[in-house]
């Protein structure tokens, strides 16, 4: 314990950052240390799995120490230990679950174990510190498009998914299309600002009637077909107004079946996380909204939109005031459902 408080020592490495943090009573952050490798994956417009389980092994056990001395903790102050075990690319996640079952077996500190999504819902928590279940929760990322209804902190239900692309992947395919580069989504939301999002028309899918599930294969071939016709007639391509027509479509899309759930469900509090979350359109056009049906809008600060481990110890803790407890046996599951 720290300061007679629960302290949770936590573990992310789902994909392309290695992380670790320790957290006391599930909100308040002592340590937050995430070593990225964007500069080593944009060399090959997007990351490379087996590339980021090297640098994991690498880092992870700096990363850690470095956790407990900002929090200024050694191991006897932590109460459990969490950690990511799904979903995300397996031999990044089994980096951070064999190096988190290595200091349960070495402390006898019990083990957590945590679903990515889950963990991006609770940095709201962190952020937050009155905020509560239940709401509608809005998980937009490089690898996730979901809307969840969250009912208790350890109960999480998928009303919607995305079929194809997630939307942080749309986003890095037609940045690259654009020629801007990797990771795609800020340099679109950046560049989309001098644009004008009616100069191009691409299709909004809404897919069935009463569906919450989205699909963005479709605009990224729009955008792509755009792009072609254009050079082929030798007309020149506002980038910006093609970025910023691209990023209207979708986000028209989401902003409304978020908070069509959130009004048929009856939930006056919409939750936004993960790392689309920074997206300033995004957060205008859903404070907009949301501000005209009184529906009340949260959403993290950009250090805990991104994955980080201070979001997987705010989980972690939940569950281990829950007596959600998991043994040595826990395995990486890459496609772990919630």
């Amino acid at each position: 314990m720290i300061d007679g408080k629960i302290a949770i020592l936590a573990i992310e490495s789902s994909c392309d950052e290695t992380a670790a943090a320790v957290l006391v009573d599930g909100r308040d952050m002592r340590s937050n240390i995430i070593s990225s490798q964007i500069d080593i994956h944009k060399l090959y417009g997007g990351v490379v799995p087996e590339i980021a389980s090297r640098h994991h092994l690498e880092n992870i056990n700096g990363v850690v120490e470095e956790a407990l001395a900002e929090a200024e903790a050694t191991m006897d102050d932590i109460d459990a230990i969490g950690v990511t075990y799904g979903p995300g690319l397996v031999g990044a996640l089994l980096i951070g679950l064999a190096t988190a079952k290595a200091f349960a077996l070495a402390t006898g500190k019990p083990l957590v174990g945590v679903h990515h999504i889950h963990g991006h819902i609770c940095a709201n928590y962190i952020e937050h510190k009155d905020l509560e279940p239940p709401f509608m929760s809005l998980v937009v990322s490089g690898g996730h498009t979901n809307i969840v209804e969250v009912t208790d902190y350890n109960d999480c239900k998928i009303l919607g998914g995305t079929r194809d692309d997630a939307v942080g992947e749309a986003y890095d395919k037609v940045a690259r299309v654009l020629g801007l580069g990797y990771p795609g989504g800020p340099k679109i939301d950046r560049i989309a600002r001098e644009g004008n999002p009616d100069s191009v028309e691409f299709k909004r899918v809404f897919l069935e009637k009463g569906s919450l599930d989205f699909s963005f294969s479709g605009i990224k071939t729009g955008v792509l077909n755009y792009v072609n016709s254009e050079k082929q007639a030798g007309r020149e391509i506002n980038t910006a107004d093609v970025a910023a027509s691209f990023q209207q479509a979708v986000l028209d899309v989401i902003v409304t079946k978020t908070v069509d759930a959130a009004v048929e469900l009856k939930k006056d509090k919409i939750v936004v996380a993960g790392g689309v979350a920074s997206n300033s359109r995004l957060r205008t056009m859903l404070e907009e909204v949301c501000g005209k049906k009184g529906i009340r809008l949260y959403y993290p600060s950009p250090v805990l939109c991104t994955d980080n481990a201070a979001m997987i110890g705010c989980a972690a803790y939940y569950k281990y005031i829950a007596g959600e407890i998991d043994d040595l046996t826990l395995d990486a599951v890459p496609n772990l459902p919630l």
